[in-house]
């Protein structure tokens, strides 16, 4: 059996998700404790964090408020640490991202390093300590979220396109090896969601779904073997048949699409 047909269960122990505080962190978290999981949410917000606690109360399982900065290392293995130490850890859902727009007439290198030290060094502070935890034992899941922006470049999203490449890359690569440890590592790649950071856009995002859409999608998938857990898959399947096109041509057909124009 592969281990991309591996599948974590709450009785094989708790899950961890970063990014949990909002939008589709939170929207997972929320559909685990419906499922009966143990979740250990993170992110900056404790006070977002704690709401959402409260609003799991009802739920079969229940999430434990754990905040920390993905960006800080130290915290992210301090997490890991208590997390195991009330018990074996299953499944880690590495979502934390941030989303700035940005264009040529605006390109800022300082916000360009945030959303690098965000959504590229984050997952790989936590990477560390959860590979560490889960290769000695031959076992355990890792989901990562990236985005179908990472397929190519899209409009308004530079550094963020950038970004989601390197999470496609590197989980790819990773697969390679994690094929003969016992680990499945998953990559999660949505379409536009509704969320905060989508709210800023001001230009078309074709089937933009609600955040606890995207989360069942996101459950159900890793609730069946598979590497890649993409959708919508209709959206998803254009944006790879477009990017096939030459450079120009591609460049030209995503402008179209989303009626894009470069303001001044």
């Amino acid at each position: 059996m592969s281990v991309f047909d591996q599948i974590a269960r709450p009785k094989d122990g708790s899950v961890w998700i970063t990014g949990a505080s909002s939008g589709i962190g939170r929207a997972v978290a929320l559909r685990l404790a419906q499922d009966g999981w143990t979740v250990y949410a993170t992110a900056r917000s404790a006070g977002k964090l704690a709401e959402l606690e409260i609003e799991a109360e009802s739920r079969p399982g229940r999430i434990i408020a754990l905040p920390g900065d993905v960006t800080d290392p130290t915290r992210m293995a301090i997490c890991l640490a208590e997390i195991t130490a009330s018990g074996p850890l299953a499944m880690a859902i590495l979502n934390a991202g941030v989303y700035t727009p940005m264009r040529a007439t605006n390109f800022k290198a300082e916000t360009a390093r945030t959303m690098l030290r965000v959504n590229l060094e984050g997952v790989a502070n936590a990477l560390d300590p959860l590979l560490r935890y889960f290769i000695p034992r031959g076992t355990g899941v890792i989901a990562v979220t990236a985005s179908v922006a990472g397929y190519r470049g899209l409009p308004d999203a530079a550094i963020y396109s950038a970004t989601k490449a390197g999470l496609i890359a590197m989980c790819e690569s990773l697969a390679m090896d994690v094929v003969d440890l016992g680990i499945r590592l998953s990559v999660i790649n949505p379409g536009f969601v509704r969320t905060e950071a989508t709210a800023v856009n001001d230009f078309e995002m074709p089937f933009l779904m609600e955040p606890k859409n995207a989360a069942d999608r996101i459950v159900d998938g890793l609730a069946r073997p598979g590497f890649a857990i993409t959708f919508p898959r209709r959206f998803s399947l254009l944006l790879r048949l477009i990017g096939l096109l030459p450079n120009r041509s591609y460049i030209a057909a995503i402008r179209t699409m989303l009626g894009w124009r470069a303001k001044p």
